[in-house]
């Protein structure tokens, strides 16, 4: 708020001011008033008058010049109205007072706004839950009764099973926080079950899976762990060679972190593609080939990874290979307090 705006915006109270002095002057004129008593008069006015905007022109300066730096600073605007110093003017008690119930009728809303959302949630998760039921039995029912017809069926089954999987992690992703347990997990493990899980289709489309140096013990939750590797891999063979494929997985232990390397000799990804392939919904070039890519994939990893506190980040080299690693920071403390619980237990 500064002086120029000020005054522009008073130039109508200035305007009726200076018409009100010409009629008291006219008037001091009407009675013949001395000169020296109108000087007097006019000094006072005037004096009552700038007095009166300087006053009034502080009061605002400060408030607003303090509303504008904090409206600045905040990331969440609507919670100005939480930090604002209550004004000593009318306006400002009645600015303060119409955001406060602003604030308010928008908290109501969004809370309605996620209650809905949530209920939906639940109904999306319990679905889901459902439908996996059929599908697992289906599936059993396939493997009891071999043929091309019914490889062709455990196909599709497993690709309805990885999408069901997608979609409920996705759902999931928003409130991860509520369904992970940090705790100290074998890599190893984890890889396996992922590796029996990719089994018949890794033999079906002849693909090596290399696993080396993944006796790794690392801070995370196994089940999300699972679900990520699951879907990397899942690229890894939608995207593989015809001939000689191959996926190599190996871990390396740093002072600091843990690495784990997921790479495989597949097609690859152009460079210029390679900064959205975490990006939702983005399929690129090789997506408009494989008619079943969603782009949701790599998109759940990167959002589950940063719920997990893990990082994760993609090399390659297009029609040669794509390497994507995941970090997993050490933490001392957690260890620590992880024993003192086992002891005490």
């Amino acid at each position: 708020m500064n002086k120029k705006e000020y005054i522009k915006d008073k130039i109508t109270t200035i305007i009726i001011g200076l018409i009100t002095y010409s009629i008291i002057l006219l008037i001091l004129f009407a009675f013949k008033v001395n000169i020296e008593a109108t000087i007097a008069i006019t000094i006072v006015y005037l004096v009552g008058i700038i007095t009166i905007v300087v006053v009034e022109y502080c009061k605002k300066k400060v408030f607003y010049d303090d509303f504008q730096k904090k409206l600045i600073s905040l990331d969440q605007k609507y919670l100005i109205v939480e930090i604002l110093n209550e004004p000593n003017f009318l306006e400002g008690k009645i600015l303060t007072d119409a955001l406060y119930e602003i604030d308010k009728s928008m908290i109501e809303k969004i809370k309605e706004y996620k209650t809905q959302t949530q209920d939906f949630k639940e109904y999306v998760e319990l679905w889901i839950h459902e439908v996996k039921l059929p599908v697992s039995s289906l599936t059993l029912m396939v493997h009891n009764h071999k043929g091309e017809q019914n490889k062709k069926l455990l196909e599709q089954l497993s690709r309805l099973d990885k999408y069901l999987e997608q979609i409920l992690y996705y759902v999931r992703s928003e409130n991860a926080e509520k369904d992970y347990l940090i705790k100290e997990i074998n890599l190893a493990k984890v890889i396996s079950n992922v590796a029996l899980k990719n089994k018949d289709i890794l033999l079906e489309k002849n693909i090596d899976f290399i696993v080396s140096d993944v006796n790794i013990e690392v801070l995370t939750d196994s089940k999300w762990l699972e679900f990520i590797i699951n879907q990397i891999i899942d690229n890894s063979i939608k995207y593989s060679k015809d001939k000689n494929a191959y996926i190599k997985i190996v871990a390396k232990e740093e002072h600091d972190r843990v690495d784990l390397a997921i790479y495989d000799n597949g097609i690859g990804i152009k460079e210029e593609e390679l900064s959205r392939v975490f990006d939702k919904t983005y399929t690129g070039s090789n997506g408009r080939t494989e008619k079943n890519s969603t782009g949701m994939g790599l998109y759940i990893v990167k959002r589950l990874c940063k719920k997990l506190g893990h990082k994760v980040s993609i090399k390659s080299k297009e029609k040669e290979f794509t390497c994507v690693k995941i970090s997993f920071l050490k933490n001392d403390y957690y260890k620590v307090l992880e024993k003192e619980v086992k002891k005490n237990s």
